[in-house]
């Protein structure tokens, strides 16, 4: 109401409440794209040290087919680094757009949260340049191998495998925490979560053969094994941090003297 009255004194047109929401919002979308465009930008200049470190799993040589294959692999890994260094900004923009809504002392686990959904995203990251990758990797070229084929692998072929592989187990890592903070929200309870685990599990099959980087049963088999187990672990979560914030209690009315007595006692509403 206040904001609509300083709008009319100001000879600004007057914006509906959803309106000022939509604008903040969008405004928040700008802040989110201008951090990682910016955030892109610096990745880009550690291109070959994270091209490096993707490289680990594979002992051989990368080599490129095309001229430009080579500057497409380090536009790849510096969007990724985009990605990674963005999403703490996204989940605080998004903390801060529905802070209206919460609860009085909830807007001071906005540090604890960033911190846990950033080493949950290092933590799915890492899982996977050094287990899942380099699992992945020994199948399908000892498939090649078994045959009398030699590996030769492109930088950009590569880059994108991988890249897709971290990606995935990254976010996939939120899994606990996106369970845990839809508990306390009560949009989900824990045993509900319990009831329908064959649900999941056949949920988290059809993912893993969506979303893995190849269409092979082992490399799916490698992602879906993860995913249900952090299943598991949000379950779990949620019975011990997801319970729902204790509601204030209702303070008795105060009951004046020449009151009936058969009404004394009831409480405000």
């Amino acid at each position: 109401m206040g904001d609509t009255v300083a709008e009319a004194q100001a000879g600004e047109p007057v914006r509906t409440p959803l309106q000022r929401h939509l604008a903040d919002f969008k405004r928040r979308l700008y802040w989110c794209g201008a951090f990682f465009l910016v955030a892109c930008v610096v990745t880009f200049t550690y291109a070959d040290e994270m091209i490096a470190w993707l490289k680990r799993p594979y002992p051989d040589d990368l080599i490129f087919y095309a001229p430009t294959e080579a500057i497409f692999a380090a536009i790849k890994v510096a969007l990724f680094g985009g990605i990674a260094l963005t999403i703490p900004v996204i989940l605080y923009h998004l903390w801060k757009f529905f802070e209206p809504a919460l609860l009085p002392g909830e807007g001071r686990r906005i540090i604890p949260l960033l911190a846990v959904a950033s080493g949950f995203f290092v933590m799915g990251a890492a899982f996977a340049n050094f287990v899942v990758v380099p699992l992945a990797l020994q199948f399908m070229l000892q498939f090649g191998v078994d045959r009398a084929l030699v590996p030769q692998i492109g930088v950009g072929l590569y880059v994108d495998f991988n890249v897709k592989f971290l990606l995935i187990f990254g976010l996939a890592f939120e899994m606990p925490l996106v369970i845990t903070l839809l508990s306390r929200l009560r949009v989900v309870t824990p045993d509900l979560l319990a009831r329908y685990r064959k649900h999941a599990v056949m949920v988290n099959l059809i993912l893993s053969a969506i979303l893995t980087p190849t269409s092979d049963l082992f490399n799916m088999l490698l992602m879906a094994g993860p995913l249900i187990v952090l299943y598991e672990i949000g379950i779990l979560s949620a019975r011990v941090f997801g319970r729902p914030p204790a509601r204030p209690p209702v303070e008795e009315e105060e009951i004046p003297a020449d009151v009936p007595a058969g009404t004394a006692g009831r409480r405000v509403v």
